[in-house]
């Protein structure tokens, strides 16, 4: 679709009735219609699309459509049948409509023909929706519910603390500064059958061993002693009644964080294996301090169309990484690029601090802009730089990583 087309048609979704509006290059509006995301409802407008000019030479496909999201079944059920659909940012729609409109009104049918409108104006400009498969998007699917899934397991493993502080503070220290804290199997077994001190006072080296031996391996009975000779020391305690309460609170607590940290787990599998049977893993894999789970969520912010990145800066800029440049007159500013993907951006920052101790090259390139000035976030930016531009190229030309290439003028040590 490199000429521009003859129509162009805008869909105003909603919950129910989605508003559709298809204007010719002209920006007169040729048709209005509502339809429901249902097949009777594509079919519906698959047929006015069709019949917008007679003749063999024209077909549905060549009329592109905007719309303000990317998912829902409606835009998959468009991109299945090889519609072109374009996103337009909610944020783009508010400023086009107040610039086409003094009074900002706001309605479905009119919010229609401005998608079709701005999507005519800014023709060349915007990109359509990319031609992932239907495997990465399932990773895409995964990775997001995954991420949510771990965002509420660190909440209730904070409102936890938080109440462990005020009634059982000898339990936040039983586990400090071992790996997961509460988040161990072992921590969240002993503390449902210890909510409060004095439940956990009464448990004796006998049953803490009893409890501990189906959720550890080795040094049951030394893990078991030490449990109780913590718990047995004297501690404030509240009254009787009020602590009883409190442990049915602890328990009700506790039980909803154990189901975040088995979904989680559950969801952490379910990505990894998907993301290891996609053609790309091994290439992501090769990566420095990309692992399954950084290689899945990485997979899953950009996807795996080949034309979706024409070159590396747009990747680097997609991930808000590469640097926006203010100029006007004499004065010209470097400033930090917010308008991003802050999901694929988290994950680069962390991509690029695994690699430091992964990588000769990463870590030389850390210590270099260290030593230049750079912040901790600012030196991490440029080694992401770096590896997202060996991923671009890599994921072009299907090579896997070498370290040689992507810091050639980083000193390997002796």
């Amino acid at each position: 679709m490199q000429r521009p087309p003859r129509f162009y048609c805008g869909i105003d979704w909603a919950d129910r009735l989605n508003d559709a509006a298809v204007i010719d290059a002209h920006g007169t509006t040729v048709h209005h219609l509502r339809i429901a995301a249902s097949p009777d409802g594509l079919r519906e407008l698959f047929t006015l699309l069709s019949g917008l000019l007679a003749g063999h030479q024209h077909s549905r496909k060549q009329v592109p459509i905007a719309i303000e999201t990317n998912g829902g079944l409606l835009v998959q059920a468009l991109r299945a049948r090889g519609q072109t659909v374009f996103q337009i940012p909610p944020s783009d729609m508010a400023r086009f409509r107040a610039y086409r409109s003094v009074t900002r009104k706001k309605a479905d049918r009119s919010d229609a023909e401005l998608l079709a409108r701005l999507l005519r104006d800014k023709w060349g400009e915007l990109q359509p929706l990319p031609a992932t498969s239907p495997v990465a998007e399932a990773i895409t699917v995964l990775a997001r519910a995954q991420y949510r899934s771990q965002l509420l397991r660190e909440q209730l493993q904070a409102k936890l603390r938080r109440l462990l502080h005020q009634v059982h503070p000898t339990a936040l220290i039983a586990w400090e500064g071992r790996d997961f804290g509460l988040r161990r199997l072992e921590a969240r077994t002993v503390l449902e059958a210890g909510p409060t001190a004095e439940a956990a006072a009464r448990l004796t080296q006998y049953r803490l061993s009893k409890i501990l031996a189906p959720v550890r391996l080795r040094l049951v009975d030394d893990e078991a002693y030490r449990l109780r000779d913590l718990f047995a020391q004297p501690v404030l305690r509240l009254p009787r009644e009020i602590e009883k309460a409190t442990a049915v609170e602890v328990r009700a607590l506790l039980n909803q964080f154990n189901h975040a940290c088995n979904t989680t787990d559950q969801l952490t599998t379910e990505l990894t294996d998907a993301f290891l049977q996609h053609p790309h893993a091994s290439i992501y894999l090769s990566f420095p301090g990309c692992g399954p789970l950084g290689g899945a969520r990485l997979l899953a912010e950009l996807g795996d169309d080949p034309r979706r990145f024409a070159t590396a800066r747009g990747l680097r800029a997609y991930a808000g990484i590469a640097p926006l440049t203010w100029s006007s007159g004499n004065s010209s500013q470097v400033a930090h690029r917010y308008v991003c993907n802050r999901r694929l951006k988290a994950v680069c920052h962390q991509w690029a601090f695994c690699s430091l101790t992964r990588s000769p090259g990463a870590r030389a390139r850390y210590d270099q802009r260290r030593a230049a000035g750079d912040t901790y976030a600012g030196a991490l930016r440029r080694v992401s730089t770096r590896l997202l531009t060996g991923l671009h190229h890599c994921l072009t030309a299907g090579a896997h990583f070498e370290e040689h290439l992507a810091f050639p003028r980083a000193r390997q040590p002796e």
